[in-house]
């Protein structure tokens, strides 16, 4: 992707992080990140920049940047498609990760989607430190671990 001026940026909210302030301001915040690294990185002063949002709603704290948020944006822009590739291959590789510091979770299987046998284990171990708190069937089994 280098090769071709293609450039990335992105963001990370933790479990903490979401606990606290909910998923969406999560959201909001590591896209913002995301945004001013990009823009640090390549030089590119956030008056020139436009950024497609995919979804509905504009990026919360982000001046400067001119922002168009596209509803099914990854239907509807390559831009925005691509970079939904980029972030679920980056997820999926955190999760090998984790799954290597949490085992018994299945982390490398599901990806920490709430499949039948992540929530069976969720019952069976009791939360990990990376997951959220607030997230109603994980509070259930901080409440009911074997």
């Amino acid at each position: 992707m280098l090769d071709s001026g293609v450039r990335f940026g992105f963001g990370f909210a933790g479990p903490a992080e979401i606990d606290r302030v909910n998923i969406l301001e999560a959201t909001f915040n590591a896209m913002g990140a995301a945004v001013r690294r990009l823009l640090s990185y390549t030089g590119t002063a956030p008056a020139s920049a436009l950024l497609l949002v995919d979804g509905p709603h504009r990026i919360k704290r982000l001046e400067g940047v001119a922002q168009e948020p596209l509803v099914d944006g990854d239907a509807r822009s390559i831009s925005i498609a691509a970079a939904s590739i980029y972030a679920k291959v980056i997820r999926d590789r955190w999760m090998l990760v984790l799954d290597r510091r949490h085992p018994g979770y299945g982390l490398a299987g599901h990806k920490g989607y709430g499949t039948a046998a992540h929530l069976e284990a969720l019952l069976r171990l009791g939360p990990s430190a990376e997951h959220r708190l607030s997230f109603a069937p994980v509070r259930l089994a901080a409440g009911s671990a074997r």
